[in-house]
């Protein structure tokens, strides 16, 4: 099935760059399209900045890094960048997108456990990771490290892009009715408002009564591309559930919670956590927001896959309840089906998860 409106599948993002409308330093990793995105990877370059900036429509973003950079970090080998620093790094793929396709782009899921605030810049723009139809020019990623310095090097790969032509997102009744047949979220009584579903937090616990983790100050760096080589306790505070089935959200501090429904995103569709919401608290949830098409979905191996959520209280302290609503799920329609499913023999880290740290962490 092959809609005029919706989210470019794996097969579509490929012929993007066989047909120069995704340009790239250098061929494609092997595994870098995902089913409904493309892992986006940083260059040879990071620019530190004083400050976040915003171009705007009359400014390339070289130029004003021309003006704003305090010094070049080189990633050809690695390097460390430290947290509460401001880096923007020019990327190795760039567009040249058709008229009528745009792209919005989110950090991985990796990217928002470690809490690595980024944003993909364009020349000229005036929003972060929305990148208009038909434009062409070069990417740049902002990269803040909120809680852990991290190692990252050209290659790596932090942020994630979207293509899509037209309006592809699910208004309510369809979301309604597409719950209805295919159970989006395990509730009995789905809240639907504002073009999404709800999703609430869990901190009943499991069996230990673990509800969760808070991360540490001063701790050692994080190596963005391995696997399994840090200990938890090293970064992380469990939390535990004490009976009370609450959590006081401190100030500038960065939390690790899940969803207390199980999430599922069926094969012909796309998910994103909405950003923060101002009528659910002085909080913000989920800086990665990107569902793809697969997860949850019991054929490909994903029931009972809850979304982990990464969470920070905004100035003030924030007691979260049991149940309490923490954001909303909005869904796409997928230009085609996609030839893989997320969990599908893909290398997903987080398929038919429960509470799960990053995958830099053993155990």
């Amino acid at each position: 099935m092959t809609r005029e409106t919706g989210i470019l599948a794996d097969r579509a993002i490929a012929a993007l760059f066989e047909t120069g409308r995704l340009i790239s330093e250098r061929e494609l990793d092997h595994d870098q399209i995902q089913p409904a995105s493309l892992d986006l990877r940083l260059g040879a370059k990071a620019f530190r900045v004083r400050a976040s900036f915003m171009p705007g429509p009359n400014s390339l973003v070289s130029d004003k890094l021309d003006r704003l950079k305090l010094h070049v970090v080189d990633l050809t080998e690695g390097a460390v960048l430290e947290t509460g620093c401001v880096y923007i790094v020019p990327l190795m793929e760039s567009l040249d997108l058709p008229a009528d396709m745009s792209a919005s782009a989110n950090p991985k899921s990796s990217t928002g456990r470690l809490d690595i605030f980024t944003r993909v810049i364009t020349d000229h723009a005036q929003e972060f990771d929305k990148i208009p139809a038909g434009y062409r020019g070069p990417l740049y990623l902002e990269i803040s490290p909120r809680t852990f310095p991290i190692v990252a090097r050209q290659g790596s790969r932090l942020s994630q892009i979207r293509f899509r032509i037209g309006n592809a997102l699910l208004a309510e009744p369809e979301l309604l009715h597409l719950h209805e047949t295919e159970t989006l979220v395990a509730s009995a009584k789905p809240n639907v408002s504002g073009g999404g579903i709800a999703l609430s937090i869990d901190l009943k616990g499991d069996a230990n009564g673990l509800i969760g983790y808070r991360g540490k100050h001063h701790t050692a760096v994080v190596d963005v591309d391995k696997k399994a080589q840090h200990d938890v306790f090293d970064f992380w505070e469990p939390l535990y559930s004490r009976g009370r089935n609450e959590l006081i959200l401190d100030p500038d501090e960065f939390y690790i919670l899940v969803s207390r429904e199980a999430v599922h995103v069926p094969p012909l569709y796309a998910a994103e956590m909405t950003p923060f919401d101002p009528l659910v608290g002085e909080f913000r949830v989920h800086y990665a927001g990107f569902f793809d098409p697969g997860f949850g979905h019991e054929a490909a191996g994903g029931r009972g896959s809850r979304a982990v959520l990464e969470v920070r209280s905004h100035e003030v302290p924030f007691i979260l309840e049991d149940s309490q609503i923490v954001g909303r799920l909005v869904y796409e329609h997928m230009l085609q089906a996609p030839e893989g499913l997320y969990g599908s023999g893909l290398g997903s880290n987080y398929q038919a998860q429960g509470l799960k740290l990053s995958k830099h962490f053993r155990g």
